[in-house]
């Protein structure tokens, strides 16, 4: 599903050529970026994010303001966000993704006669691997 928000972007009051983003369409998300590009890159992850979680949770997505109706203040510009949730939640979604995987038979055998979940063990595994990562 490809999506496109209108961002307000806010120069920083310190003149320093960064940028602070808003969406008035998604409470809450803000960001920002010291400069142009880091500012565009994240207002996508910010606005995807924000759009991911709401998806996930069951809700309906707000409908995207129409460009010409937002009004900039001062230095403030309004830019359109182009955002491709598919790509982005393959990537960061928490909706289970069907795996298939290879063990020895005695280990498939081992697993079933103690009613083990291959499942859960591959991401526990995983799960600890990505924290230990993090650190």
């Amino acid at each position: 599903m490809k999506l496109v928000y209108p961002a307000v972007f806010t120069p920083y009051e310190d003149n320093s050529g960064g940028y602070v983003v808003e969406f008035p369409d998604l409470p809450g998300c803000v960001t920002g970026g010291d400069d142009m590009a880091e500012a565009l890159f994240m207002a996508e992850d910010a606005a995807s994010g924000w759009l991911l979680t709401e998806l996930e949770d069951g809700h309906k997505l707000p409908e995207a303001s129409s460009f010409k109706g937002l009004k900039a203040e001062g230095n403030q510009f309004v830019n359109m966000i182009a955002l491709d949730m598919d790509s982005y939640a393959a990537k960061y979604g928490n909706k289970a993704v069907k795996k298939t995987l290879t063990i020895p038979a005695y280990l498939n055998t081992f697993a079933e006669e103690n009613n083990i979940s291959c499942s859960a063990v591959l991401q526990d595994a995983l799960n600890k691997m990505v924290q230990s990562s993090i650190q």
